[in-house]
């Protein structure tokens, strides 16, 4: 099975996902400068997502959509287990929202030029100046409505398991006041993990878990703090036995 499924890969899903990359940047990038930058930075992308994961006939769950409101704005914040995170949250979340991502991104084909004229949140972190340029941007998107979603430990695990988790997405949610909901992935370690980029796919089921909304204690630093901690914890829990507990991460 595993031959026939490489064989399919290389003849059948990777030509179909090669020709949907490239026709979903086209349809961002003119969608945008046409307006309309809420629909057309999210929607294609979305069923972008939608078409890799069903090409490769990887099974999805979805766990836990009811626990939010399709009325308020939020601060999502992920485990970061491998590049099929970005395809799984994309086409199967349900809401509409802003990526914080890698600078570094902004220079793949096809997929950066979309996430430029989509306003996606390029994280900057050369100088005091250009991070404070990416958390300007972040408010403003979040005051206008928009929610956010954010990879925590601000890097993809070599084993995984979880690292540490960066403050820059609490310390959003407190000032602006707005709940964070914590999202467990399972499954996209096992398809490609990081010491695997750009080979075969293994066919593994994908899980995505929405948890329930962390509300504000208040507004300052023990609000930031219980935040990431209990993110962290519920994220935790959420994950199969097998990756559950911290393990360092070299590129954090």
């Amino acid at each position: 099975m595993k031959i026939l499924y490489r064989i399919y890969q290389l003849f059948i899903a990777l030509p179909i996902i090669f020709v949907y990359t490239v026709f979903t940047a086209l349809i961002v990038v003119i969608g945008c400068m046409l307006g309309n930058g809420h629909f057309w930075g999210y929607y294609p992308g979305k069923w972008w997502g939608c078409v890799i994961v069903r090409v490769l006939l990887l099974p999805v769950k979805v766990e836990g959509r009811d626990n939010i409101d399709p009325n308020q704005s939020y601060v999502f914040v992920s485990n970061h287990q491998g590049a099929f995170d970005i395809f799984l949250i994309y086409g199967f979340l349900s809401r509409n929202f802003k990526w914080m991502m890698k600078r570094q991104l902004r220079q793949m084909p096809f997929v950066g030029i979309a996430c430029k004229y989509s306003h996606q949140i390029f994280v900057d972190k050369r100088g005091p100046r250009k991070i404070k340029e990416t958390y300007d941007k972040a408010r403003e998107t979040l005051r206008g409505g928009m929610s956010l979603v954010v990879f925590a430990e601000g890097a993809r695990s070599f084993t995984g398991h979880m690292g540490v988790f960066k403050r820059g997405a609490f310390m959003l949610a407190d000032e602006l006041q707005l709940p964070v909901v914590p999202l467990t992935i399972n499954g996209s370690f096992n398809i490609m993990p990081r010491t695997r980029d750009m080979h075969w796919v293994t066919w593994h089921p994908l899980r995505l878990t929405i948890h329930k909304p962390i509300a504000p204690i208040g507004q300052g630093a023990e609000n930031v703090k219980n935040a990431a901690a209990v993110s962290y914890k519920i994220i935790m829990d959420g994950l199969v036995p097998e990756y559950q507990g911290f393990v360092q991460n070299q590129d954090q």
